[in-house]
């Protein structure tokens, strides 16, 4: 985002550093503190917010209870369900039922 008036321009240096530091375990806000960096530009160069989601892949947390095949479809029949419900409510919104 360099070339915008009021903006800082950090060298990739600092960034790929910082990027290693976190996929490590290190927590944004220490290193924010730790660099004297905004934590929205850390969270920014991590892929930790929606708009910058680059190098989320390199980071990956594993989860709490493995998916087995059966709760997947499970996961999914719920979903379809919801996603059922939202058009079947806008189509009676929309007064097409």
């Amino acid at each position: 985002m360099s070339g915008k008036i009021g903006q800082k321009h950090y060298p990739d240096k600092i960034k790929t550093d910082i990027r290693a530091e976190w996929i490590n375990g290190a927590s944004v806000k220490g290193l924010s503190k730790k660099y004297g960096i905004s934590r929205y530009a850390i969270q920014s160069w991590c892929g930790l917010r929606p708009e910058a989601n680059i190098f989320q892949s390199e980071r990956v947390r594993p989860r709490k209870d493995p998916v087995t095949p059966q709760r997947e479809l499970e996961i999914e029949n719920k979903r379809l369900q919801m996603e059922n419900e939202l058009l079947r409510d806008f189509l009676h919104a929309a007064g097409r039922k």
